[in-house]
């Protein structure tokens, strides 16, 4: 799945919410460490899933403080790499939406 695909709806949601594109970008590059030129180059280019997060210039050590439940699994608790990544990325966006701090959702 294409990331470029996904990433509209995570801006939906945030906007739905009274949130913005800034912080759904705030968070991506926390957690992948892309700065906005890389960030749009991989939405451009129509990037799958692996490719972003393998191309990730830096996966934030922290991460491993992201827990909680996103789509019935624990974040903390999948096995698979990518899809814990891609999980990751969906629970800091959903706890934008659900109005947290963004020092808690960057785990500040």
């Amino acid at each position: 799945m294409a990331f470029a695909s996904v990433y509209p709806h995570y801006i939906a949601k945030a906007e739905k919410k009274g949130r913005t594109k800034a912080e759904v970008h705030a968070i991506i590059h926390w957690l992948t460490g892309y700065d906005e030129k890389a960030l749009q180059k991989q939405i451009e280019t129509k990037v799958d899933f692996q490719t972003f997060f393998a191309r990730a210039p830096q996966i934030n050590p922290n991460v491993s403080k992201i827990t909680g439940v996103i789509c019935g699994y624990r974040v903390e608790q999948i096995e698979d790499k990518l899809m814990q990544q891609i999980r990751f990325l969906d629970k800091l966006v959903d706890e934008l939406a659900k109005g947290k701090a963004m020092d808690k959702i960057l785990r500040k």
